[in-house]
């Protein structure tokens, strides 16, 4: 089955190549990055696999078993913008083949200055003879960082002028994984491809890592009653469990807003939240956003951005300014 499928795949991928992709290459002159343009073919199917399950899977679970009904509908077709973006776009793919050349050009000179780079490999010799077990260290040493990356954006105030767009979905829904500041997704890519590449992430594993990375985090965001039992929610990040980490002033706001004091900032794995005390095993299912969207005799509601634009705009905007306050 596995393999009838791989091959569909492989048919579909040779036949859009040859049919849509290398005539346009040809057309541009771009002839000599063929090689690279039947990658971001399968990059590109990719994806478009990823919809295609999302949808058929989580969209049905979503109308059956949902968390909160949806004040603004619309909110759920801008945050599809922001997946078919990411997803059809393989930014994170993207990145790391543009690093791979420079990381490899940096290793060699190293080596020339009797200088080995750190990987995998070097620390646990005959590590690559098992796939599996490489891929699954592979997984959790990326998991790790991305803990790590998800801290600092509640931390430093510039990243989390561009994270809080991702938290400021008080419709949280499958497609709000991607909701995410464009500048904020190039720092993470750059710096998890930077991560992968140092402990020796072949190019092929690094596609099956990101598909499946990407593929539990629709899960978490998904507006669904899922969670995996106290057991399960001590291992992975479940929808519940995340859930917790967006609930609007309580969550990642705990101890006041772009803190370290908020809960659950496991990307897959929430054992790393237990391991570093930032665990928060809540049993209902919180309503989603942020402390300043919510108007206040003091304060009017902070505004941002209803549409993909403005959210970019504001985006920077905030940035600019979290930044100039953390400076003083």
């Amino acid at each position: 089955m596995i393999d009838t499928l791989i091959n569909w795949f492989a048919t579909v991928q040779a036949w859009l190549f040859e049919t849509v992709v290398q005539p346009l290459m040809f057309h541009a002159g771009f002839s000599e990055y063929l090689e690279d343009a039947f990658d971001g073919t399968e990059w590109f199917l990719i994806g478009v696999c990823e919809l295609i399950l999302l949808f058929l899977i989580l969209r049905p679970l979503e109308a059956w078993i949902p968390v909160h009904a949806f004040n603004d509908k619309r909110a759920r077709w801008i945050d599809f913008l922001y997946t078919v973006l990411y997803r059809l776009g393989a930014f994170s793919v993207l990145v790391f083949f543009m690093i791979d050349p420079l990381m490899a050009k940096a290793t060699e000179l190293l080596h020339l200055e009797g200088i080995n780079p750190f990987n995998l490999e070097n620390l646990l010799p005959g590590i690559s003879d098992k796939p599996l077990v490489t891929f699954l260290l592979y997984l959790l040493v990326l998991d790790l960082c991305e803990y790590c990356y998800h801290r600092a954006q509640h931390s430093l105030g510039w990243l989390w002028g561009l994270h809080s767009l991702h938290h400021s979905q008080q419709n949280m829904n499958l497609w709000s994984d991607d909701r995410n500041h464009l500048l904020d997704g190039v720092i993470h890519d750059v710096v998890m491809a930077l991560v992968a590449l140092a402990i020796g992430v072949e190019p092929a594993q690094y596609v099956l890592l990101v598909s499946i990375t990407r593929m539990l985090q629709s899960l978490q965001h998904a507006n669904v009653r899922i969670h995996f039992g106290r057991l399960g929610d001590a291992l992975l990040v479940s929808p519940r469990f995340h859930r917790w980490h967006h609930a609007i002033g309580i969550g990642h706001e705990s101890k006041g807003q772009g803190t370290l004091g908020g809960h659950n900032f496991g990307v897959l794995f929430s054992f790393w939240d237990i391991l570093f005390r930032s665990a928060y095993f809540g049993k209902s299912f919180e309503h989603t956003g942020i402390r300043d969207q919510l108007a206040t005799a003091s304060r009017p509601a902070r505004d941002y951005g209803s549409g993909f634009w403005s959210q970019q705009w504001l985006g920077l905007k905030r940035m600019v300014e979290f930044s100039r306050k953390r400076s003083r």
